[in-house]
């Protein structure tokens, strides 16, 4: 009798050494649905040359190496948490290779993610600026709540990350201002405050504010406020720990395996549209 049960997908992370890639690695050698079938880091990291799982202390048999096309010649989909200039080189080899994306990075400019788009003509992506379960439920939970509460209410956007992130304000709260202002039948763009310093007179109607926090090892926090009159709705996500965006990405990893060119999110993902 022929066996109907899928090969485990072969899946190499991008920034290997990191805080998010150590995490992802170990979430694929505990998975039963993924190997681990490269690593990549950059040229000048101590750590190239080493057993990508080294930090757990044990062996994977997969070496760091910072040559993109040796890093992912034996991968079905590579997991990318790292900067946008990184991930835009990993997305040209991908699309010349065939290799199927997962971008957790944040702070594209409208020409990289253009970049994307034109790369996912020939590849499947999937691109989300946070790859939590979690996150994306709440998103869903923001859509409701934007349609319901349209007129009457002032909204809000706050969000709190680690000392070293380097982009503000973070990409999942700018992902929540578009859902909100798309739900509400406008652009972010048009409605967005991101800044507020001295005299700056009464809030102006229908804007949707943000506020950035930095510091410590906060993980990621976002809280979304519908404020009206006599009443306030609070929508909020907190992150403990990483765990659940390396979850997440290879839920969107066995996503792509029935996919083969587009460019999709965690809404696809999770079947929330």
């Amino acid at each position: 009798m022929t066996s109907t049960t899928s090969p485990p997908r072969r899946v190499a992370v991008a920034g290997a050494s990191g805080r998010m890639g150590h995490m992802l690695i170990e979430a694929i050698l505990a998975s039963g649905d993924c190997v681990l079938a490269g690593a990549l880091d950059l040229a000048d990291s101590p750590v190239v040359g080493q057993d990508a799982a080294a930090f757990l202390g044990r062996a994977s048999g997969v070496a760091i190496t910072a040559d993109l096309r040796a890093g992912l010649k034996n991968a079905d989909v590579l997991i990318d948490f790292t900067r946008p200039e990184g991930t835009l080189a990993h997305v040209a080899m991908c699309a010349e290779l065939g290799v199927q994306l997962v971008i957790g990075t944040t702070g594209f400019s409208d020409a990289q993610k253009a970049a994307i788009e034109a790369a996912a003509r020939r590849i499947a992506i999937v691109l989300a600026p946070n790859m939590s379960v979690g996150v994306n439920v709440t998103l869903k939970l923001l859509q409701m709540a934007a349609q319901a509460l349209a007129t009457g209410y002032d909204i809000e956007i706050i969000e709190a990350h680690h000392r070293h992130k380097v982009d503000a304000p973070s990409g999942t709260a700018l992902k929540m201002g578009e859902v909100i202002a798309e739900a509400q039948g406008t652009r972010l763009a048009d409605r967005a405050v991101y800044e507020r310093y001295g005299h700056t007179g009464e809030r102006q109607e229908g804007s949707i504010g943000f506020a950035t926090v930095r510091g410590g090892d906060i993980v990621g926090d976002h809280t979304v406020l519908f404020a009206g009159t006599g009443e306030r709705v609070e929508i909020s996500h907190k992150s403990s720990s990483r765990a659940g965006y390396a979850q997440g990405s290879l839920r969107a990893v066995g996503f792509l395996a029935g996919q083969r060119a587009g460019l999709f999110d965690m809404f696809d993902v999770l079947s929330l549209r």
